[in-house]
């Protein structure tokens, strides 16, 4: 017969159990998401209707929506992000392919380590809001100069990201794959990204909310077309319900950009839901 279980601090010892979390279901998610904002949103229209808020500080919601409804009826806000979309797009696809293939050199490569790391990190520390100037003076005040600076914003947090989770793959599943045969390439295919591919999404995550970020900037280059344009002619008016507009559409901008990077890492990392 086995013994007893020894006595532990005046108890007895038990049999440890596993803890179970319970997922909860989704429209309690949503609705804890949601407490903050709304909270936001009812202090700003009870503000605004008790005269705390006036309307040259800033519209009440009920005027932001009238002038959602005044740009969006003359084609102005749909235009604007257009021009807007399409810029942070192109530059944040430059600036995550540049990222990721310079991580990849230097986090997989000793090579190319020695070569750049050093140059990027010391150009990684240069603010990218101070390149404005002399973008303007070497692409003038066109879509390049534009375009460009998102890319140069987006670019770093991605090569940082990407060559940490590079760094961080298990070198002998890399040596096994070699001595079966497979290339350099075939293994950053097939091994190294997708090791890396938690640091890769977390870059990406970065770089995105960034590139929302650097369009702010970057439509303050003489912009003529854009989310930016409405904000100086509003300002021009003094028009606090269309700046509003204009500051919520930047965020919701930013929010969906967080959104496609949890999309992406629920298809790519399912693991992850698992434990939570």
């Amino acid at each position: 017969m086995p013994a007893a279980p020894a006595p532990v601090g005046g108890g007895r010892l038990v049999t440890p159990r596993a803890e179970v979390r319970r997922p909860r279901p989704r429209w309690y998610q949503v609705t804890v998401r949601a407490v903050g904002p709304l909270t936001l949103l009812g202090l700003w229209w009870v503000a605004s209707a008790t005269g705390l808020l006036t309307p040259d500080v800033l519209a009440s919601p009920g005027a932001v929506v009238g002038a959602v409804g005044e740009l969006w009826g003359d084609g102005q806000l749909p235009d604007a992000l257009a021009t807007s979309l399409t810029r942070s797009g192109l530059g944040l696809l430059i600036g995550l392919t540049v990222g990721l293939t310079l991580g990849v050199l230097t986090g997989f490569t000793r090579l190319g380590d020695e070569l750049l790391d050093s140059s990027v990190q010391i150009l990684r520390t240069i603010p990218f809001l101070a390149l404005v100037p002399l973008f303007m003076v070497w692409f003038g005040i066109n879509e390049t100069a534009k375009v460009l600076l998102i890319a140069v914003a987006t670019t770093f947090p991605m090569y940082v990201s990407t060559a940490s989770g590079v760094r961080g793959v298990d070198p002998k599943l890399v040596e096994a794959m070699r001595s079966f045969g497979m290339g350099r390439l075939a293994i950053v295919r097939e091994v190294v990204l997708p090791g890396a591919l938690p640091s890769l999404l977390a870059g990406l995550r970065l770089s995105m909310t960034l590139s929302v970020i650097a369009l702010i900037a970057a439509e303050e280059i003489n912009a003529t077309a854009g989310i930016g344009y409405l904000m100086v002619q509003a300002g021009s008016f003094a028009r606090t319900d269309v700046l509003a507009v204009c500051i919520l559409v930047y965020g919701l901008l930013g929010l969906l950009a967080d959104l496609i990077v949890r999309l992406l890492e629920r298809l790519l990392m399912p693991w992850r839901r698992a434990g939570r």
